[in-house]
């Protein structure tokens, strides 16, 4: 066999204990090499898991340690990681919660556990620099100009949709609202968004979220606003601007229209 073939047979038998040792293991004093690997294997899944607790406190705070560590442990078996940087393990984990049947009567953790995970990839996004109030009022002032143009987002900016209240029970545990009020069959849209230094979560309406999303795929202001007038008569665009501007989101405005724009 192959180096590559080596590895490969090593760490399936690390992440399955099902699996034999692999072909050719040995001790360096002669012992039995299957508790040695047992050891190993122990330890390794151990720190997946541990780091898959450290990325999703509010899920195994809400399903309590020991059905946490056992569901976490069927995932690092289901999906090993990929990449050696732990921060980006459990990009998978929401939806492996999501059809993981023990968890059936909880249908509001997958989208916990979806917002969590949005919350790492927020801290870990690039940076861009924000307009100020005073710049993004000037850019604006022409209100015919303006519905022309199109608003660039910070980077670090996820919108989420929601059937259940992900929002409401992540900010329970935070201790930013009793956990007794939370009715987690509400539906709840969220962003999520590095600002500073810390990571921002925050509800919005489903209008306001398509308005935002409109954004983000590249579609004018007017464009925006009509299709959340669509959905929502009542839309305020003065509100929901006022809301960007205050979290910092805007970072530049793009006047070009489309027949200048590089083809993508």
């Amino acid at each position: 066999m192959n180096a590559a073939s080596v590895q490969a047979e090593f760490a399936a038998a690390v992440l399955d204990p099902e699996r034999p040792c692999p072909t050719g293991l040995t001790r360096w004093n002669g012992g039995v090499p299957a508790r040695r690997l047992a050891v190993y294997r122990n330890n390794v899944v151990s720190s997946l898991v541990d780091a898959l607790a450290d990325t999703f406190p509010v899920v195994a705070e809400l399903v309590g340690e020991p059905f946490f560590r056992a569901m976490a442990r069927c995932f690092v078996q289901a999906q090993p990681p990929s990449s050696p940087l732990l921060v980006n393990y459990g990009a998978g984990f929401a939806a492996f919660v999501r059809d993981f049947p023990p968890a059936a009567s909880l249908p509001y953790l997958a989208e916990v556990a979806q917002l969590e995970y949005a919350r790492v990839v927020a801290c870990h996004a690039a940076d861009a620099a924000s307009l100020s109030p005073a710049q993004i009022a000037a850019e604006l002032a022409d209100a015919e100009r303006a519905g022309a143009c199109r608003l660039l987002l910070q980077p670090s900016l996820h919108c989420l949709r929601g059937e259940f209240a992900a929002v409401s029970l992540w900010a329970a545990h935070q201790g930013l609202c009793r956990i007794e009020s939370v009715d987690p069959f509400r539906a709840e849209h969220a962003l999520v968004w590095r600002q500073d230094l810390e990571v921002q979560v925050m509800a919005v309406d489903a209008a306001g979220l398509l308005f935002i999303e409109a954004l983000q795929q590249g579609r004018t202001l007017g464009e925006a606003a009509a299709s959340a007038l669509a959905l929502q008569a009542d839309f305020e665009l003065g509100a929901a601007l006022a809301q960007l501007i205050g979290a910092a989101l805007i970072s530049a405005f793009d006047f070009s229209d489309d027949s200048e724009r590089e083809p993508t």
